[in-house]
């Protein structure tokens, strides 16, 4: 999600254990304030996840050479001129005199001897930082430069991102996901072969996210959830690529149907899935697959594989602001759903309290122009970067911002506006601090069965507790029983 929105825990270990040559290597970029290792203190090393010409996706990774725990870490780094900051998740990044300074975010204040942490963000423009210090210190080690650039990018936003994660726009936050975790390990027990049944059409109007990497070692499964929860329905997240092959969080190959009784389990009481593609972490389909033919092809074998009725698209990071991509992806929608009678496509999108992004509302158009018969856009409602503030609020003015930008759109009333609306808020602490607790998980379920908005979701079902036990990108940090915020939600009707 936003960025983490639903920023997911994608198990990039996994990834290149699991799958022979992984997604493709990153670009990496020399580090403008050099690369040697700084004996005893902070290194930090950029590098490129993706590049598209007019923009491109990176990180920095910084890297504890101390022998001992770091509780605190500063990035500053320029830009050039050519180009301007945008979106960012597992920071907090403000710009002032054109250079940027990233902080640790709330959530993983400190870095363990000889571990590294990471931040990503998206740049429009071309051109490699131009300066980078860490603590004060050149990023490369060494003492810290004397000068920063004398051109300056852009102010770029001072809101932190938002599922997951993750987006363009200098104004809006990368979608919502959870912190990455440690892989399961490699070994995982094979995939089940048995072919779930056709999905049922059932009641999907309230389907929780849930991190699908959380159960492949099988200690806990849908039908758990479900019933601890009072859950019939789950989005499963994420169908990412491993090349131009649908891949479960580039560990898994849908084709060999992993999970599949779990989803026969949840369609047996009466419930439903849809399998999102994308995400915060790894790369879409849509980028992976040059043609429009390959990525339809793509989707078609998870359909298929599973029987679905329903599918999401979670679009965020650099994947939501490449015209390309965006083309593609949406001739390749149009062409599935005109093979598969009934199929009901989704799109989740990061927002802000005013509503979609610009990038955002070009998904939403490309996919009208292409002929998608679009189901919903579903909003990540989080990490909207104003901690401090009613997150429950906030959650209902995206809602009716969303709800006004689609009739826009498509020309439509409130009524039939408000049923294109999903709405997705990540429970508990968000990424930037804020809080969306209980009481507003009341006040966005009774808004929503007021104006009958068409889906509510939540990032994600295995955080609904507060008992972390070390990891707390796990649970809410609220306090609350197991699963109080399933079974608020489950109120829903619609």
């Amino acid at each position: 999600m936003q960025r983490s929105r639903l920023r997911l825990a994608i198990y990039a270990s996994a990834a290149v254990l699991a799958v022979a040559g992984g997604v493709g290597a990153a670009v990496a970029a020399t580090n403008p304030a050099g690369t040697t290792a700084a004996t005893g203190g902070l290194t930090a090393t950029f590098s490129k996840d993706s590049d598209w010409g007019t923009g491109y996706q990176a990180r920095y990774t910084i890297k504890n050479g101390t022998g001992a725990a770091v509780n605190g870490w500063q990035l500053a780094f320029g830009l050039p001129s050519s180009a301007k900051l945008g979106s960012f998740w597992d920071a907090t990044i403000t710009t002032s005199a054109g250079v940027s300074t990233a902080k640790n975010p709330g959530y993983a204040p400190t870095i363990a001897a000889g571990a590294t942490a990471q931040f990503g963000f998206i740049v429009t423009g071309s051109g490699a930082p131009t300066s980078c210090t860490i603590n004060g210190a050149a990023c490369g080690g060494g003492t810290a430069p004397t000068t920063v650039p004398t051109k300056s990018p852009t102010t770029a936003p001072t809101t932190a991102p938002t599922k997951p994660p993750t987006t363009a726009p200098t104004t809006a936050p990368p979608v919502p996901t959870a912190p990455t975790a440690t892989a399961p390990p490699a070994t995982t027990a094979p995939p089940a072969t048995t072919t779930p049944p056709v999905g049922n059409n059932g009641n999907v109007r309230f389907a929780p996210y849930v991190d699908m990497g959380l159960l492949s070692n099988g200690s806990t499964t849908l039908a758990q959830l479900g019933t601890s929860g009072n859950t019939k329905s789950f989005s499963l997240a994420f169908v990412t690529s491993a090349g131009c092959k649908a891949s479960w969080f580039n560990a898994f190959d849908p084709r060999a149907k992993q999970f599949a009784d779990q989803i026969a389990a949840v369609r047996a009481a009466g419930g439903d899935v849809k399998v999102s593609f994308g995400g915060a972490t790894g790369i879409e389909l849509a980028q992976a697959c040059t043609s429009v033919t390959a990525l339809q092809a793509e989707y078609q074998a998870v359909v298929s594989a599973y029987n679905l009725k329903y599918i999401d698209l979670d679009i965020e990071g650099a994947a939501v602001a490449d015209p390309t991509t965006i083309a593609r992806r949406s001739t390749a929608l149009a062409a599935l759903q005109k093979a598969n009678s009934g199929l009901k496509i989704s799109l989740t999108l990061p927002v802000l309290p005013e509503g979609l992004t610009a990038d955002g509302l070009n998904v939403v158009r490309s996919a009208k122009n292409a002929g998608v018969d679009l189901d919903l856009v579903n909003i990540m409602a989080m990490d909207y970067g104003r901690a401090g503030q009613d997150y429950g609020d906030l959650a209902i003015q995206a809602v009716k911002s969303t709800k006004d930008q689609i009739k826009s759109i498509y020309g439509n009333g409130d009524a039939a506006a408000f049923k294109m609306v999903g709405v997705t808020p990540m429970i508990g602490v968000n990424d930037d601090n804020g809080v969306f607790g209980l009481a507003d998980a009341r006040d966005l379920v009774a808004f929503a069965n007021t104006n009958h908005i068409g889906f509510v979701s939540m990032w994600e079902t295995n955080r609904d507790k507060n008992a972390c036990n070390g990891a707390l990108f796990q649970c809410t940090n609220v306090a609350q029983s197991p699963f109080d915020f399933s079974k608020i939600f489950a109120g829903f009707t619609g």
